[in-house]
């Protein structure tokens, strides 16, 4: 085994966590399962590494080994990396074509490498279609980088791709070069949506958060359902409150439904509209560059924390659509001008 591809799996196997390590391994599928029960993972995590290299150098790991480890550590931990994601189309009147995944493949790979004379690739199935992409990338003059890979989430059949963000945005045109021609497509547009939970931007792309995420008390009359009401409040009290509570929790239900929300951290909306006065002479009145503002929301949950503030009272029922679409929309980047 090659010294490179050996510290290359030396450092993967350090970033899993040891709680994990066994369940990252098996599925690994590389050692058997005779291999992994000599291997006393009790001990010292550098000693368990130890062994582990060694039983890989006794196998003869290659450079794609090494790289389908990472790509399932990548599966477990993909919050850790944020994703893009990209929309093909096709041309006017061409029909859809049965999806071949080896050819896939092979133009996908093709097509990188007789454009970059140093370039690893790397694939891997999972379920519902789709595959895992591992874009190791280099130049003409150095070889590629194995530890700043780009990762690209494809779902045969589907004109959607999730991307990995990067700092090699230099590659972006060729890597969207390849996704278009070997899915047979006729063009790729990046689309103002991202987020670190791949499934959440799974759920909003194909329509899937209202099933995806159904909760089991989806059939619930509102009238059997809690208001949030303090039973010892005052009576009075309660009568007041109570037909605009049912209000608020209708409208709040109309608008994001009884599901849990996909989980997004962040909205962004920018801002540019000219200034608008009846006072003549006015020094923003003459300025002809419209005013730029740029809103950010962030929380952990981003329409979760939304769907919340109505009922807490933090907020007016309905809230701004502009808020409430981000699903519908399937975007979390906003523009918003002048009409």
């Amino acid at each position: 085994m090659d010294e490179t591809v050996a510290e290359f799996i030396k450092r993967t196997i350090l970033k899993i966590p040891l709680n994990e390590l066994t369940t990252i391994l098996k599925a690994w599928d590389f050692l058997s399962e005779n291999q992994l029960q000599t291997v006393n993972f009790r001990q010292r995590k550098e000693s368990v590494v130890q062994h582990l290299i060694h039983l890989c150098e006794e196998k003869r790991a290659s450079l794609n080994d090494a790289a389908l480890l990472d790509i399932i550590y990548t599966q477990f931990h993909q919050h850790q990396k944020v994703w893009d994601v990209f929309q093909m189309s096709k041309g006017p009147g061409e029909d859809v074509d049965l999806f071949d995944m080896k050819q896939f493949k092979n133009s996908f790979k093709k097509i990188l490498q007789r454009a970059l004379k140093n370039v690893t690739v790397s694939f891997r199935e999972t379920e519902e279609n789709a595959v895992w992409i591992r874009i190791a990338w280099g130049t003409q003059y150095t070889k590629p980088n194995q530890y700043k890979p780009t990762y690209v989430v494809y779902y045969s059949q589907t004109p959607y791709a999730f991307k990995s963000s990067s700092t090699l945005r230099r590659n972006t045109p060729l890597l969207g070069q390849a996704l278009t021609v070997a899915s047979k497509h006729h063009q790729i547009v990046k689309m103002d949506l991202r987020s670190r939970y791949l499934d959440s931007l799974k759920a909003i792309v194909f329509k899937q958060y209202n099933q995806t995420f159904e909760t089991h008390n989806s059939a619930t009359p509102l009238q059997e359902r809690s208001l949030g009401l303090d039973i010892n409040m005052d009576s009075r009290i309660i009568h007041e409150n109570i037909v605009e509570k049912e209000r608020v929790q209708r409208i709040t239900q109309e608008t994001f439904g009884d599901y849990p929300q996909p989980q997004l951290e962040f909205a962004q909306y920018k801002l540019e509209t000219k200034f608008k006065s009846d006072l003549n002479g006015s020094i923003l009145a003459e300025r002809e560059e419209p005013l730029r503002c740029l809103i950010k929301f962030s929380s952990p949950h981003l329409l979760e924390a939304l769907k919340s503030l109505a009922p807490a009272g933090i907020a007016d029922a309905p809230l701004s659509p502009l808020l409430t679409c981000i699903p519908n929309k399937r975007k979390n980047y906003f523009k918003i001008r002048d009409k």
